[in-house]
């Protein structure tokens, strides 16, 4: 029996994955939290294995959270619960030593699968943001990247201005700007040439 708690400061989001796991033979929550404080308090009693954690509560953040879970109860597995653009949050997250994260609007299907994947051991990352492991001599880091972003890389990589990309993806220049300042400094890279080099590298395609 995979023990769960969930932690979400909307009350309604928590009612709703509840009723959503309910019937599931597996699965048993065994308590919910409104702030990170309180999910720390109710990991210590309870102990669950696997725990859905919001990034953004009152009183304790999620990523502070999950750090002071991991450092007490290095066993039990958080899964991060996020809004789709929140990858700054994200990496955060993973770097706090979260096994995973899901978005907020993912499927049944898909929490089921992820609670499942963490408690066996695994990683799990919802299928529309991307994890893309840099490494060399220097550093060795994560970035995290959303659909959008390696939609926008696929762009680049073909040699596509701001101007191009934004007129294709029907959104401002201001947005892939804003983009590409965000995937430079997500990627550790140093520059737009960088960037540019790194979409090819990659290969991405639109």
């Amino acid at each position: 029996m995979i023990r769960l708690v969930i932690a979400e400061d909307h009350q309604s989001l928590i009612d709703g994955i509840k009723l959503l796991l309910e019937y599931e033979e597996d699965i048993e929550i065994i308590g919910t939290a409104n702030d990170g404080e309180a999910l720390i308090d109710l990991v210590r009693l309870k102990q669950p294995n696997v725990v859905i954690t919001d990034i953004r509560m009152p009183k304790v953040d999620g990523i502070s959270a999950t750090r002071q879970i991991i450092n007490e109860f290095p066993h039990t597995k958080v899964l991060g619960f996020t809004m789709f653009d929140q990858t700054d949050a994200i990496q955060q997250m993973l770097d706090a030593g979260a096994s995973g994260y899901l978005l907020k609007n993912s499927p049944l299907e898909e929490v089921l699968k992820a609670v499942r994947s963490v408690y066996k051991g695994n990683t799990y990352f919802d299928s529309n943001i991307k994890v893309e492991a840099e490494n060399n001599s220097n550093e060795k880091g994560k970035g995290v990247l959303t659909k959008r972003q390696i939609e926008i890389l696929g762009l680049i990589a073909q040699g596509k201005t701001s101007r191009e990309i934004a007129d294709e993806l029907f959104i401002g220049v201001h947005t892939v700007d804003t983009h590409r300042k965000n995937m430079i400094r997500i990627l550790g890279l140093h520059g737009k040439g960088e960037l540019m080099r790194y979409a090819l590298e990659k290969k991405y395609k639109f």
